[in-house]
This record gives structure tokens, sequence and C-alpha cells, in this order.
């Protein structure tokens, strides 16, 4: 599963990387307009809050900062929901003529993929919902531990709810993991079979049932092997930003003035979306690829898709499903 992930990138890297550049480049450039946005709408209160005076800010003025924040966490939610939905759309596309050996254009795979998007967003969040049964809990227990702390104590029933709440949801967890496994596949469902969402998550159950710690494995692996390069591509681009905290101001002769540190916090904000942008064209295009053929080798082991695949490139199939069955007189 692993190398023909990896070998379907190799020779379709154009519109797999094409889209993975297209999509999360705009929405960083969202992100950083909605940022420069939001920021020149507080910077008339900005020396005011941070003037050092001894009476704290007032209630209102903290509402243009959390109206602010509000909308822009909003606006990247939804964004990077779109940009992650395109991909989980693109990459069965693209997929979908890798297994026949034949060549898609970027045009066309954004074509394909917008018209799966939305079913793709449903079939999503209801993925998500279903992974709250374990993560609910486990919510609740992280809020019940952060009232504690900035209490120091004083909120009698908030250390109970972090207790409570964890043992809850390591309770539910293994159903939640198990349940997810069960439906991985609908995603690719929705673009192979061009299902909707809740019928994609039943075909997906179907698909997997009696291979669940297989495809719970190869998941796994996967999903380990593309946070493991995402993290060796950001690591020097983290090393870069912590190489300013190594000087002492002392040792530089004078304080850096105003324009020194935009300059240098700007450069280093850069660096950042630099990495996570490098780094996403892999944790978003080989994740979805090792779930794709999955979904492809389950059906070809359980449904006989050799004849199908066969029938579809013109009684050729590609080498690594071997030759064609012969079909009987």
């Amino acid at each position: 599963m692993l190398s023909g992930a990896f070998a379907t990138i190799g020779r379709y890297w154009k519109p797999l990387i094409g889209m993975a550049l297209t999509l999360f480049g705009a929405a960083t450039l969202v992100m950083v307009v909605a940022f420069v946005v939001a920021a020149s709408a507080v910077a008339s209160q900005w020396d005011e809050l941070t003037s050092g005076s001894s009476s704290s800010p007032d209630a209102t003025e903290l509402v243009p900062l959390a109206v602010a924040f509000g909308v822009l966490m909003a606006i990247g939610m939804i964004v990077y929901l779109l940009a992650s939905a395109m991909m989980q759309a693109a990459v069965p596309v693209v997929l979908q003529e890798a297994v026949l050996g034949r060549p898609v254009s970027f045009g066309e795979v954004w074509k394909r993929a917008w018209e799966r998007v939305w079913s793709i967003i449903g079939t999503v969040f209801l993925m998500g919902l279903v992974m709250l049964i374990g993560m609910a809990p486990l919510l609740a227990a992280f809020a019940g531990l952060m009232v504690y702390a900035v209490s120091l104590g004083d909120e009698d029933g908030a250390l109970p709810l972090a207790l409570i709440g964890s043992l809850v949801g390591l309770l539910l967890a293994p159903a939640a993991i198990w349940l997810w496994v069960r439906l991985c596949l609908a995603p690719t469902v929705v673009v192979f079979e061009n299902q909707r969402p809740l019928a994609a998550l039943r075909r997906s159950a179907q698909l997997v049932r009696g291979t669940w710690w297989r495809v719970f494995g190869i998941t796994l692996l996967g999903f380990g092997l593309a946070a493991m390069i995402g993290f060796m591509i950001q690591m020097p681009f983290q090393m870069i930003g912590m190489l300013p905290g190594l000087f002492d101001p002392a040792d530089m002769g004078s304080e850096p003035s105003d324009g020194a540190l935009i300059a240098m916090f700007g450069g280093l904000m850069v660096l950042s979306f630099i990495s996570q942008m490098i780094s996403q064209l892999i944790t978003m295009v080989l994740p979805p690829l090792v779930t794709g053929l999955l979904y492809v080798d389950l059906r070809m082991r359980t449904e006989n898709l050799g004849p199908v695949l066969a029938g579809a490139a013109g009684a050729t199939l590609p080498e690594q499903y071997g030759p064609a069955p012969a079909t009987p007189a």
C-alpha cells in the first residue's frame, strides 16, 4: 500500500501537488488577509491595552479584540475545512485514473473534485461526530483541569469533572477508534461510487467488515509516516526560528528597533507558513492515497473488481493487478 501510494505521488505529482499548493496557498493567503484586517480593526485600541497602566482594561475595550479573534478563527476553520475537503475529493479522483494507468489533468481533477466536495464535507462532518464519542469527555476533562489550574484549586467541582471526564473518555476511546476505522473509507466511496454521506458510511462499514485490524494497521502506518515526514520538513524551519533566542540583546550592542522586531517576527511567520505548506503537501496527500488504495484492494479481494477495471481500461489492467481474467465462452 505504501509503495503504491508513493508510486502514485511520483507519477501524478503535478495534479496532486498542484491541487495542494493551490488550495492551501489560497487558504493561507485568506488567513493572512483576515489577520491584517483584524489587526487594523483593533490597532486603534492596542496602545491603550498595552500601555502598562495599573488599571485593568474595561470589558467593553476587550470586545473588539474578542470579536476580531472569533472572526479570524471562524474564517480559518472554514477555509481550511474547504481546502481539506477538496484535497480529500481530489486524491481519489487522481487514484481513479491511476489504477487504470490513464493521465489526468489539473483542470479535470479540480472539476470532478468540486462536484463531490459538499458530499465530502458532509461525510467528514459525520465522521467527526463519531469521533466526538471519545473526544467530548476528554475535552470536558481538559476544561475542568484548566478551570482547576486557573482558580488555584478554589473550584470544588473542577477536579472531579477532570477525573470523571478522563475516565469516561478512556473507556469510550476504543469504541470511537473502532467506529472511525469502520468508516475511514467513506470519503473514497463518495468519489469512486458517487455516494451520499450516509450511504458512503454504510458502504465503508460493509467493506471493512472482517478486515478491521488490517485496515487499522495500514491506515495508522500511513498517518504515522505522513506525520513523521511532515515533522522532518518543519524541523529545519523551527530551528531557524529558534536562532534569535540564542543571542543576548546585551551582546548585540543595542536593543533592536521596533522595525527590526517586526521584520524578524514577520520573517519567522513567513518561514512558518512555508514549512506548514510544504508539510501539508505530504500530510494531506499520503493518507488519502493509502485509504484509497485500501478501498481498491478490498474491492479486488471481496467483489472481483478486476473485470470492472479491465473493462474501464479497455480490457487492460495496470501491471500491479496482474492479467485480466479470462472471459467465459
